[in-house]
């Protein structure tokens, strides 16, 4: 027997002598629940899962501008319900199993006992990936969730005697928005289906008169003693339907004996029947045993394509949690059978695959793409390729759909997070990395489209000021209150920021266009790239906001936020030229640029590089660098590109230790907002060592490098897209106490610089580093 547990531990890549940790262990779900977002707390949800159920403290509550914290929040002590949806925007489907009296509505955190929400203690709360357990204390109840890629799996321990199991339909739910419309009814013995229709706040702004749609199956294992339908608290004994807003039912078991209930939830955004289809096709036969085994060692498989050993307990943790983060933001949004909810309001088909019989590849729910260059698509490119080429692949069916790339979907809805639009930057990137299984002129099209197109543009695609930065190189600074877009054609709120951001995306596209051989365009693109000159101000050495009449605003503060700059001010945004950092520093200065690198982070140092302890997402927006927030996160890997690279060495290790913890409120910052894995994605970026600035989009992009924080570091490579096995980075030295790089060979060759190029990581081999406690001058 132990034979065949050590062969099955180096089966998986982890010796039973720990040369590889065990990622599954290192994971705790539970870090930075405090403040966190409705997407953020789901631990028993499958990696890129639409099942993603989970425990809800305040899902009930909604949120005013639809993206503030709910859901889970690690300092309430009460549980309302286990949801089933949870993504950006998309929110419902709750159960919740009670004892005694029945009640239908969830009541107050404040007021636990007039509703049915339950206290709850830590300790007797488990969260792993793939798994979660809870006692709800008032009930003596133990409830635990695992998951299919699309099918929730409850499991309720109920005491003897009668006890409940609310199916709680027709309520908001997180970030869903109103309630527009929602059915549930009890179809024989052991099934239950319905769904939900809600309005969120996103959806209603960027594509008016659409709606997010959820449909459910769900199967249970037990025959109930009594039914009964409810909306709200009108409650209706003996029938077995209820329609519209807080529509739900109320399952009755009665035992003289403790006893197990079982519920299978197959999942669908575009009809009862795919929902239906889904939990046959995945759960049919599968007990929540099985669900869990299979859940935990996906979990394994994708945790472990970056395998590492060695270096501190605390940095093995932070690394595992931030790279589980990543891995569970996006969720899938179409069913087995390739159908998927249209951004057009129809059921659209992904191609089937004629030797397979199964899709091609799946599409998927995403928050905007904001940033992501500097955290999410690296990780994708580095070790899980095939997911950013299905993200693409995606893509161009929304382009081909609805005729324009979309910066984030909700079920297809576009959902535009800061009214700006990156996937033209993400695909160019891919490409260029040769991630490119889909139709490369057709990808190009989109891109192209998405950085000069105006005509009819809808406000889902962003960039409502597009046609101003066409003309005239720059956007200028306008008064738009408009509180998601705050853009229309004549300007933007956040002009500056928006002339950094598509000056960047036209590099990018540039890049694209060449390979490609559309030599005009990368023409016309080089020209766009450049449109941050016309924003720096020679005078102060910031990039400042100009007016329609291309002077600089008068009586200038840099450290001003919202007026020119979206969430971030001119000390945070005048570093935002990723794709030409050599021309930056020539505009400030070479030494300047290094002497204002080393105050920023010298300043930013005092407020542990965001808020400071502050619990509020926004809490470091005025600072000179906030790592709270994407603007900043390419700042430290700058001085990679002067002649002291090692002050990247230090300072992100530095915000490795203090940004990041391990507590339910020092998780990312203190209250910081992780858009889907983003934060979580940089720390895995930093924890090896690998970065690139320009996101990819470089002519030949190379990859940055600085201290990773373990002994060794394997990155199993993608034969579908690269040559190579494989990708060893070993340490010699300390490298938790040493922060340094004393020298760096690639497959025996010494490295002269800290630039590895993508064309050899690609094929795989070797990085060695000597560690050292003092800098390399």
């Amino acid at each position: 027997m132990k034979k065949l547990q050590l062969l099955l531990l180096m089966c998986l890549g982890y010796t039973a002598f720990g040369q590889y940790i065990d990622p599954l262990e290192a994971v705790d779900p539970n870090i930075g629940t405090v403040h966190s977002r409705w997407f953020f707390y789901t631990p028993a949800a499958n990696p890129f899962g639409m099942a993603k159920p989970a425990p809800s403290t305040n899902g009930s509550y909604g949120n005013k501008w639809g993206w503030e914290a709910v859901g889970y929040d690690g300092t309430h002590t009460s549980i309302e319900g286990f949801v089933n949806f949870h993504e950006f925007q998309v929110g419902g489907i709750s159960l919740m199993p009670t004892s005694g009296e029945l009640i239908t509505v969830p009541g107050k955190l404040e007021e636990v006992d007039k509703g049915y929400r339950s206290n709850f203690k830590k300790e007797k709360e488990i969260a792993q990936p793939g798994y979660y357990s809870v006692v709800l204390e008032d009930y003596n109840i133990k409830a635990e969730l695992t998951s299919t890629p699309r099918v929730s799996f409850h499991r309720y321990s109920f005491p003897k005697g009668e006890n409940h199991l609310l199916f709680d339909i027709g309520n908001t739910q997180g970030e869903s928005g109103k309630v527009v419309d929602a059915a549930v009814t009890m179809v024989d013995d052991k099934t239950i289906e319905g769904y939900v229709i809600t309005h969120p706040g996103y959806v209603k702004y960027y594509q008016p008169g659409a709606y997010v749609k959820m449909y459910f199956v769900a199967e249970i294992d037990k025959m109930t003693s009594s039914i009964a339908s409810f909306n709200k608290e009108d409650i209706h004994f003996g029938c077995k339907t209820a329609l519209g807003q807080g529509a739900g039912l109320a399952l009755t078991f009665d035992e003289n004996k403790e006893y197990q209930v079982e519920v299978k939830i197959g999942q669908s955004y575009t009809s009862i029947e795919n929902a239906r289809l889904n939990l046959e096709t995945e759960a049919i036969d599968l007990q929540f045993d099985d669900a869990k085994e299979n859940a935990q060692s996906k979990w394994r498989e994708m945790l472990g394509k970056i395998a590492v050993k060695g270096g501190s307990k605390e940095h093995q943790t932070k690394f595992y949690t931030g790279l589980y983060h990543a891995l569970l933001g996006r969720g899938l949004s179409s069913d087995v059978n390739g159908q998927y909810p249209s951004i057009n309001g129809e059921v659209g088909q992904i191609e089937i695959d004629a030797t397979t019989n199964q899709p091609k590849y799946n599409h998927y729910n995403t928050d905007a793409v904001w940033g992501a260059f500097w955290n999410l698509t690296q990780l994708w490119a580095l070790a899980y390729p095939d997911y950013y080429n299905e993200f693409v692949q995606c893509q161009l069916d929304i382009y081909k759909d609805g005729g324009w790339l979309a910066d984030g979907v909700a079920t297809n809805k576009f959902v535009s997070g800061v009214g700006t639009n990156y996937t033209g930057l993400l695909i160019a990137s891919a490409y260029n990395k040769g991630i490119d299984q889909y139709d490369h002129e057709l990808a190009y099209q989109a891109v192209r489209k998405n950085e000069l197109g105006w005509m009819n543009r809808p406000l889902g695609a962003g960039k409502a000021d597009t046609k101003v930065f066409v003309e005239e190189g720059f956007v200028p600074l306008t008064q738009n209150n408009e509180y998601y877009s705050a853009s229309n054609a004549e300007g933007s709120q956040f002009s500056a920021s928006h002339t950094l951001e598509y000056s960047f995306s036209a590099s990018a596209a540039m890049k694209m266009a060449k390979s490609l051989h559309h030599i005009d365009d990368a023409k016309l693109f080089a020209n766009y790239s450049k449109g941050w000159e016309k924003l720096f101000n020679e005078e102060i050495g910031f990039i400042t906001p100009k007016t329609k009449d291309h002077q600089f605003v008068k009586d200038f503060d840099p450290k001003k936020v919202w007026t020119g700059f979206q969430e971030g001010n001119a000390w945070q945004y005048t570093f935002y030229v990723p794709h030409d950092v050599k021309g930056l520093a020539q505009k400030i200065g070479p030494q300047e640029f290094i002497e204002r690198l080393d105050g920023v982070f010298e300043t930013a140092a005092i407020t542990k590089f965001g808020g400071g302890e502050t619990v509020d997402a926004f809490a470091g927006l005025e600072n000179v660098y906030n790592h709270g927030n994407q603007p900043s996160l390419h700042i430290a890997w700058m001085y990679n590109f002067t002649d002291q690279p090692y002050k990247t060495q230090y300072w992100v290790r530095e915000i490795c230790d203090v940004f990041y913890g391990t507590d339910e409120t020092h998780g990312y910052g203190y209250g910081q907002d992780e858009d889907q894995g983003q934060l979580g994605a940089w720390y895995v970026l930093a924890g090896i060592g690998l970065f690139d600035v320009a996101g990819g989009t470089g002519e030949n992009p190379n990859l940055q490098l600085s201290m990773p924080q373990f002994e060794e570091v394997k990155i199993s490579l993608d034969k579908q897209f690269y040559e190579g096995e494989e990708v060893v980075i070993k340490i010699k030295g300390d490298p938790t106490k040493n922060r340094y790089i004393k020298s760096a060979e690639w497959n025996g060759e010494s490295l002269e610089s800290v630039f590895l190029p993508w064309s050899e990581y690609i094929k795989g081999g070797v990085l060695e580093m000597k560690s050292s406690a003092k800098p390399q001058k």
